[in-house]
């Protein structure tokens, strides 16, 4: 019976299955042996590569088959082998593929093969069991339920520098948790591997290295044993710091840098040890330049990609290590994982997902306590990201303090960390509640208003009326921050209006006057407001929504406003704009025009 898929199949899929696929199922079924394994290296050639048909011949029910040729005494030890690698090669494909191998039970006829003589075999099921284990959707577990497993993978490492490679890999995978740490501890792990860290193959090395990381993680134990250990004359810790010089690989030099912090942390080492201290501080700024130059590749990377985002949070690990860097002692690692968040978070789905789980919010939060202007403005500007309507972050950034913080930096003599500032509070204020936006204006204060609507930055000018705008929506809102702020923000808008500045800046705050207009008892500020009136009466286009608000029939008032609005020639001007080749003004002219026919 062929295997099933946890999830089912869609159509589309199974209209994919061509008659090649199923010509290769058909060939394990030959009653000729020369002709099954010529089928089997067919099928192997065919999946190379190709997911699609990975997953045709799972379907068909490739799967059972090849498990039952590799585990069946009759069948050959080539075909056993070549079995094995088109099995390996299924699980190189999707999570599901590694699913339906698991469901099929793959493990233990892959462990059953270890018992061969056949190097090339064992290696073939060794490979295949390494992609199995390093898969997300497999239990470790599974590599712990028969207790002769560990003991023979032991025995298996003396093989080959191949069988040493996988079966360290699949330690490394498979190691988590104090349970697992004791159970190869137990079975000779430290001695069996500690000789590997000399070996002629890099991968063998390296894998090796990774097993003695994951060993001592907060393993005292293992790290106390770790330190008597003699490899061809030489102590472990004085291996891991040869493995920090500079003209090893990055990945080698990170990885003993662990081993040695651990050993650190269950006390096997003294912190002001010379081996660990002369060395650390001799590389500390390589490793800065090392961490810098990592940070600023994936910000670049990120920047403008969203599947790259995507690739760089998913990669194991990652979003740890650029969070770690925001509390870095050196201020350019700082500033470079800064970056790299920033550019990340250009991401809304991270936003709500990985920013969020990692709370990223909180380091950054004190990145912006006492920093250089440098990481401030790149930290602001995340910050701008994270209060963002949509962003969970929001809420919990805005019960840490931010709105203090944010206007404190509206007063920097920094432009770009201005600009910040009141980008970051005109988000704030997006849609938010009442409370919220009495926090801001408070906390800013109408002085400083005033000084920002006066900011010879445009960006810090256009910002702001973006947060008046802001602050200024939803009828009751308008009319309560009116009532107590509205002599002042008048006097912004008048400001404003009879400024210097460009289209975009006044279209910006007569928008300011619409939402004002929209208030029920706010509508009073503009209509006994002749001044104000009068620039209305010049900037008919861009007020067309204000002068709409303001003579709306079904709400009270409306009459007395309309007469005022008529005496000072408004009308007029409104059957003019109803005539304008320009269909859009027309339009809004005549409609304005209906209040006063109704």
């Amino acid at each position: 019976m062929a295997c099933l898929l946890e999830t089912p199949i869609r159509m589309s899929v199974l209209s994919e299955v061509t008659a090649s696929s199923r010509h290769y199922v058909d060939r394990l079924f030959d009653p000729d042996p020369q002709k099954v394994l010529q089928g089997v290296i067919d099928m192997k050639n065919a999946v190379i590569g190709n997911n699609k048909q990975k997953a045709n011949l799972i379907v068909l029910g490739a799967v059972p088959r090849l498990l039952y040729l590799l585990q069946q005494e009759t069948s050959s030890t080539e075909l056993k082998t070549e079995c094995a690698v088109v099995l390996g090669s299924l699980a190189m494909g999707t999570e599901n593929n590694v699913k339906s191998l698991l469901d099929c039970h793959i493990i233990p006829a892959l462990l059953q093969g270890l018992l061969s003589p056949d190097l090339k075999f064992i290696e073939a099921c060794l490979r295949c069991l390494r992609t199995i284990f390093t898969s997300p959707v497999t239990p470790e577990e599974l590599l712990y339920t028969d207790a002769t497993v560990i003991p023979h993978l032991m025995a298996l490492l003396s093989r080959s520098r191949y069988t040493q490679e996988y079966i360290c890999q699949i330690f490394s995978h498979c190691c988590k948790g104090p349970d697992h740490q004791t159970i190869l501890f137990n079975h000779g792990a430290v001695q069996n591997i500690a000789h590997l860290l000399t070996s002629v193959s890099y991968k063998v090395r390296m894998q090796a290295l990774k097993c003695f990381s994951v060993l001592a993680f907060e393993n005292p134990q293992v790290s106390m044993t770790l330190v008597n250990v003699l490899v061809d004359g030489e102590l472990l810790p004085q291996i891991f710091v040869k493995m920090l010089q500079r003209d090893k690989p990055i990945e080698m030099q990170l990885t003993s840098a662990k081993c040695l912090t651990y050993m650190c942390r269950a006390g096997a080492i003294r912190t002001d040890d010379n081996c660990i201290v002369l060395k650390l501080d001799h590389d500390l700024k390589h490793a800065h330049e090392l961490r810098q130059a990592a940070f600023k590749l994936y910000a670049s990377l990120g920047a403008n990609d969203e599947d790259i985002r995507k690739k760089i949070i998913e990669t194991e690990n990652m979003m740890d290590r650029i969070v770690t860097g925001l509390s870095e002692s050196s201020v350019k690692v700082r500033l470079a994982a800064v970056r790299c968040l920033h550019s990340l978070s250009r991401s809304v789905q991270q936003l709500r997902t990985s920013f969020q789980d990692h709370a990223v919010w909180k380091p950054l939060m004190k990145v912006l306590q006492n920093a250089p202007d440098e990481i401030l403005v790149v930290a602001s500007s995340m910050l701008c990201n994270l209060l963002l309507e949509f962003s969970p972050s929001k809420e919990p950034i805005l019960e840490s303090g931010a709105v203090e913080l944010l206007c404190g930096l509206t007063q920097s003599e920094n432009p770009a960390l201005r600009v910040n500032g009141i980008w970051a509070l005109m988000n704030m204020a997006f849609q938010a509640e009442q409370k919220i936006k009495a926090d801001i204006l408070r906390s800013l204060s109408t002085e400083q208003l005033f000084r920002l609507l006066s900011d010879s930055d445009l960006n810090v000018l256009m910002k702001t009326l973006g947060l008046l705008r802001n602050l200024l929506s939803t009828r009751p809102h308008i009319d309560k921050i009116m009532s107590t702020h509205g002599k002042q923000i008048m006097q912004a808008v008048t400001l404003i209006l009879e400024g210097e500045h460009n289209i975009e800046v006044k279209e910006q705050t007569l928008c300011i006057l619409a939402n004002i207009a929209d208030g029920t008892t706010a509508k009073e500020l503009i209509m006994t407001n002749d001044d104000i009136l009068q620039k209305i009466k010049y900037y008919m286009l861009a007020a067309m929504f204000c002068i709409s608000n303001l003579i709306w029939n079904e709400e009270e008032g409306s009459q007395e406003r309309q007469d005022k609005l008529r005496d000072m020639g408004i009308v007029d001007i409104l059957h003019k704009l109803s005539q304008s080749p320009d269909s859009n003004l027309c339009d809004k002219a005549k409609m304005a025009l209906q209040q006063y026919l109704a």
